[in-house]
């Protein structure tokens, strides 16, 4: 079977298993095909679960590994129908097929054939150049996937497959802020507001004085940027709601003191500004794989990411590395998801060219 059709074949059988966080026997089924794939082609692997999150891990015994690709294969809900994957126009169509189960099936294909080449030459797994990591819960935050996973092994470098183009590769994410904003008021009838104090009134002037410590708006900017992304308040509509809360989806750069930030607004505001959750940036830092790569493949450009990914838990850890992926038209989670197969090839063309290459470096 030719390498693209093989590709395609596995992505379309990962993509009809829908792993998404509300089905977490499915996330489980999905760890299990790719675990009966191994199997098959008799790869050593190492299944890591971690407060009910599964990981796969596969590099040499010696615990440090050159290179690591790594990917996920959980995705974000979406309609049935997005799980019946479809080729339009020569693209793949369906619910992770861009985020992140292409991803996945190129790195099983990708360390499939290079191990068989391995084998033909009196070698082992342990011989490989490159591990591959597969984790089950990057869309829920990678805490008990990536972030626990990497804290116990080591890299020189890590490709994340989950961002960027085949001809972009992402070398800066901005950094997560999540707070809750929280404001608190005394009800009374809707029909004598005069008697009560209305928090989501309150809630209101808070996020308008939070909005100041956000001026630069302009589209596509290298700023840091604010979405007030859910608000729960009010239990009748008669009655003055003495409780409003909302969720601020923040993002940072490396510009930010965003310590200093957090005491800024929470002085600004007459509520409680509450620390939910607060991700590092990823910057990856100039290293001898990343010049072989872009040395290697001068028509690809470098660029920042405003989004998120697992590879934040590369700067948590001290290690290096990129984020890189195929193409897709910014389908990522939405209805018509999908990637371009060329490109997939592509990706899957450079890479193993690189890993062959990065020898080189790895016997500096």
């Amino acid at each position: 079977m030719e390498v693209v059709e093989e590709l395609v074949e596995l992505m379309k059988d990962l993509i009809r298993i829908p792993s998404v966080h509300s089905k977490p026997r499915e996330i489980i089924r999905c760890t299990e095909f790719i675990q009966t794939y191994l199997e098959h082609h008799q790869i050593k692997y190492q299944r890591l679960d971690h407060q009910q999150t599964p990981s796969i891990l596969i590099i040499p015994k010696k615990r440090k590994v050159p290179i690591l690709l790594m990917s996920h294969f959980d995705v974000v809900e979406g309609d049935d129908k997005l799980f019946q994957p479809f080729e339009k126009e020569g693209s793949l169509y369906g619910r992770g097929s861009l985020d992140d189960k292409y991803a996945v099936a190129l790195s099983l294909v990708l360390l499939k054939n290079y191990l068989a080449r391995h084998r033909t030459l009196g070698m082992d797994q342990d011989d490989l150049p490159f591990g591959i990591l597969l984790t089950g819960d990057e869309e829920a935050g990678g805490a008990n996937g990536a972030n626990h996973v990497l804290s116990s092994i080591q890299t020189e470098f890590c490709i994340a497959l989950d961002g960027g183009s085949v001809n972009e590769i992402v070398t800066k994410e901005k950094g997560i802020l999540q707070m809750k904003l929280v404001n608190k008021g005394k009800s009374s009838h809707g029909a004598r507001p005069w008697l009560g104090d209305n928090a989501i009134e309150q809630l209101m002037e808070d996020h308008s004085r939070i909005k100041t410590f956000f001026k630069n708006t302009e589209p596509n900017n290298w700023h840091r940027t604010l979405n007030l992304s859910k608000i729960n308040a009010g239990s009748s509509y008669n009655k003055v709601p003495d409780h409003a809360e909302a969720i601020l989806d923040i993002r940072y750069t490396e510009s930010d003191d965003i310590d200093g930030l957090i005491d800024d607004m929470r002085e600004a505001i007459a509520g409680e500004l509450v620390l939910i959750r607060k991700e590092p940036l990823f910057i990856a830092t100039p290293s001898p794989y990343l010049k072989l790569l872009i040395e290697s493949n001068p028509e690809v450009k470098t660029a920042a990411e405003h989004g998120s990914s697992d590879a934040r838990y590369l700067s948590k850890y001290g290690m290096n590395g990129i984020v890189w992926g195929a193409d897709g038209d910014l389908s990522h989670h939405s209805d018509r998801e999908h990637v371009e197969i060329k490109s997939v090839l592509n990706l899957y063309r450079k890479l193993e060219r690189f890993v062959s290459e990065s020898r080189e470096i790895m016997r500096d």
